[in-house]
């Protein structure tokens, strides 16, 4: 091959660093801005896309390395995950996994101070759906209201600070019919 500027050309285009010009959802593919060229429409690399997928779509002006088998543009796929001015690591330590959203949420867990931690924005709702069940072992602190549907049962002792209301009917205020007043005591429950 004596097509010098040719090869040139090819070797140049086998990798390149670029950024996400767009982004299109079906088929999954994005148009990478490499130095004065803009792509057509190419592939990105997820973590995972077999029996197991992930799906977690590159944002604009999210920076890549561009790999195209034979230097052609044409056929290239996008590598992302660089970090840049733009879009700075979030993290500044090893033991540490964190993923942070572009609305606020971060999931994390730290594997030297053994924490896994969920905190969503402001608003933000969970869902777990386990028909098999779910088990927590381990204290557990609930902050809020807390509605149950289903029965409950308990082994051990109950502690409440202010009242048990059932049917209506105060475990602290209710009054007993047949009971003289003054200091005599009712008999134990049976």
């Amino acid at each position: 091959m004596n097509d010098y500027p040719s090869l040139a050309r090819m070797i140049e285009n086998l990798i390149r660093f670029g950024t996400i010009a767009e982004t299109q959802m079906k088929p999954p593919r994005v148009r990478v801005k490499t130095g004065e060229l803009l792509t057509g429409w190419l592939p990105w690399i997820a973590l995972r896309a077999g029996a197991d997928t992930d799906w977690d779509p590159p944002t604009v002006d999210e920076q890549v390395i561009l790999f195209s088998p034979s230097g052609q543009l044409a056929n290239g796929i996008a590598l992302t995950g660089i970090y840049s001015t733009g879009h700075p690591a979030n993290g500044e330590r090893e033991g540490l996994n964190r993923r942070t959203y572009r609305d606020g949420t971060v999931i994390e867990y730290d594997c030297v101070a053994h924490h896994l931690s969920a905190v969503l924005a402001d608003g933000g709702t969970t869902n777990l759906v386990s028909t098999g069940g779910i088990t927590l072992v381990g204290p557990i602190t609930h902050q809020g209201d807390y509605t149950q549907t289903g029965n409950q049962t308990v082994t051990g002792k109950v502690t409440v600070s202010e009242d048990v209301l059932a049917a209506g009917v105060s475990l602290v205020k209710h009054t007993h019919g047949g009971v003289f007043p003054g200091g005599s005591q009712t008999e134990a429950p049976q």
